[in-house]
């Protein structure tokens, strides 16, 4: 059954919002989970910066690639009304947007002064992507951080058109 441009347009919406929270976690999860793998089998000689940033950058490519898929499967199989109210949900939710934003700072700040200060100890393309995988993973904590010291973003009420009725009759 084919689907309604909208409902394709709502569902590469969620799909990229997907891919940005995976990008997020795995960028928070995966550097300290390799670090900890590597020392507890291979020592703490077998880790380096060059491979720490290419785990960084790479598990943020997977953790994308996977929610992006999940995502993918959940929203193009659901109907077009949840989907619709899920999408609007999605785009008022401040909290969210405040955490994209200080990943996105984080991300680019990162990807420019990891090169800068590392050039010489790893390749440019892990120092830039990982640098990038780093700094989104500070941007994350640096939000999270304000949730808890009790900064938390303005609530917007918001209401979702339900189902169109027909009073006609």
């Amino acid at each position: 059954m084919p689907s309604s441009p909208a409902h394709a347009s709502d569902v590469q919406f969620l799909v990229r919002n997907s891919m940005n929270m995976g990008y997020q976690w795995a960028s928070i999860l995966v550097p300290p989970v390799y670090i900890a793998l590597t020392v507890s089998r291979k020592g703490g000689s077998a880790l380096s910066l060059n491979r720490s940033l290419r785990a960084t950058w790479a598990g943020g490519l997977s953790g994308a690639a996977l929610t992006g898929t999940a995502a993918y499967l959940r929203y193009d199989n659901s109907t077009e009304d949840s989907v619709r109210a899920q999408r609007i949900t999605t785009a008022y939710d401040t909290s969210a947007l405040r955490r994209n934003d200080h990943a996105t700072i984080g991300g680019l700040v990162s990807a420019v002064l990891v090169p800068a200060i590392f050039w010489k100890r790893a390749n440019v393309v892990n120092l830039i992507l990982g640098g990038a995988g780093i700094g989104t993973a500070v941007g994350c904590c640096v939000h999270y951080a304000k949730l808890l010291s009790g900064d938390v973003p303005a609530k917007v009420d918001i209401v979702i058109p339900g189902p169109k009725s027909d009073s006609s009759s």
